[in-house]
């Protein structure tokens, strides 16, 4: 079993610390209008930082002993190393002004907040299985806004049909994660690495709903036998 412990500085494609990136993406950008903006935001202060580093967006993955192809959202190319990136913005609604340019943001919320949680387990399952090359690693991030992602659950409070998938801080997501207990079989997800979670903080806005932090998983990726990689990658793709 593979963990992606936080002590250990996650390289990205053997280049630049994450949170030199991070800490250079909260000055630039503290507040995102959407995913997609997440995306070229983080690549254009990659290119920056570290012009070694070749990044590509939308990228298909072929996946072994399968005859699919999936997408990345970002593959990040060094001189002798890569890093495979999936990225998830979660929005609760937020409206203000933030950045250098004093950009004006309207964020609408996203509510459902089991089905972010099952999309970031996923991210993790799919950044396993895209372990074809033995140079090539994987990073899930998260950035939200929604307090009740990275908060553990009160005391008595009532099981839930994401209740395996919390992220909350302090938590280490390893094993079979069951949707409403197994009774939706179509989302179980198996990770076959151990990941603890630590939730950083990213940017601090005015307002309701104005502390923004982020999650990042540093995965190994894990070559799972013919008959799993199949029936596993037909489980990542559901929403």
């Amino acid at each position: 079993m593979t963990s992606g412990p936080p002590s250990t500085p996650a390289l990205i494609a053997g280049e630049i610390p994450l949170s030199q990136v991070m800490a250079r993406l909260r000055e630039d950008s503290p507040v995102f209008h959407s995913e997609a903006d997440l995306q070229h935001s983080f690549a254009r202060v990659l290119w920056e930082l570290a012009p070694s580093i070749r990044s590509r967006l939308e990228v298909r993955q072929y996946v072994s002993d399968t005859d699919r192809a999936e997408h990345l959202d970002l593959l990040c190319i060094g001189p002798s190393a890569r890093t495979a990136i999936e990225f998830k913005y979660f929005k609760a609604r937020w409206i203000g002004v933030a950045g250098p340019l004093k950009e004006q943001y309207t964020l609408t919320s996203h509510a459902a907040t089991d089905l972010g949680r099952l999309g970031f387990v996923s991210d993790i399952a799919r950044l396993e299985r895209f372990g074809n090359r033995p140079d090539q690693d994987g990073l899930a991030l998260l950035i939200t806004n929604e307090r009740a992602l990275w908060a553990s659950p009160p005391p008595g409070a009532r099981k839930t049909r994401d209740e395996d998938f919390r992220i909350h801080d302090g938590r280490t997501l390893a094993g079979e994660f069951l949707w409403a207990e197994g009774d939706d079989e179509p989302h179980t997800r198996i990770l076959r690495g151990a990941y603890p979670l630590t939730w950083e903080p990213y940017s601090q806005q005015e307002g309701v709903r104005g502390e923004f932090r982020y999650l990042a998983v540093p995965v190994e990726p894990v070559l799972p036998s013919p008959k799993q990689n199949t029936a596993q990658s037909h489980r990542d793709r559901l929403p």
